[in-house]
């Protein structure tokens, strides 16, 4: 199996844009969004020296590209509802597109109130997990703990937002 450095996922990144922005803009709703997420991705690529090689180009810079607009999402209080997020993960199912509402904004403005509750290890866990992939081994091996414990901190992150999104009427 063939690795991609960053000088890779560079050109990658220049040689398929249309294609990159296409996929983007269906799962996050706008072109204008998966425009500014992939030049972002592209500075966050072209301001670094050192980079593992990945296998999956494609994938690797569309999430990373997700998570880039999650971040300016954040910043700019222009968000998204926690099912968006849910179908901005799952990148493979052509199915799934984004729901353009107040009430689904609205909703993941609670959603990140919640998560700040959360004890900053648990928070951490669950966004790893969620938003950027990382295996539950890899923060077994990260955190010091079994996996089990990893799964038992995802569970309550799960149950602790479900539960405060519920009350809160979201």
């Amino acid at each position: 199996m063939s690795t991609y450095t960053l000088a890779d996922l560079r050109n990658f990144l220049i040689d398929r844009y249309d294609s990159l922005k296409r996929r983007l803009a269906y799962q996050l709703g706008s072109e204008e969004r998966a425009g500014d997420a992939l030049h972002d991705t592209w500075l966050r690529l072209n301001g670094r020296d050192e980079f593992q090689p990945v296998e999956n180009p494609q994938a690797f810079v569309l999430r990373m590209a997700v998570n880039v607009a999650v971040d300016r999402w954040r910043k700019d209080t222009r968000l998204v509802s926690a099912s968006e997020i849910d179908d901005l993960l799952q990148l493979d199912d052509p199915d799934l597109g984004p729901r353009h509402s107040l009430e689904s904004q609205i909703e993941l403005q609670q959603l990140l109130r919640v998560l700040d509750e959360l004890p900053e290890r648990r928070r951490q866990i669950f966004l790893a997990i969620r938003i950027d992939g990382v295996t539950r081994k890899e923060l077994s091996r990260q955190y010091g703990i079994s996996q089990r414990a990893i799964e038992a901190e995802l569970r309550r992150a799960h149950d602790y937002c479900a539960e405060r999104l519920d009350r809160s009427g979201a």
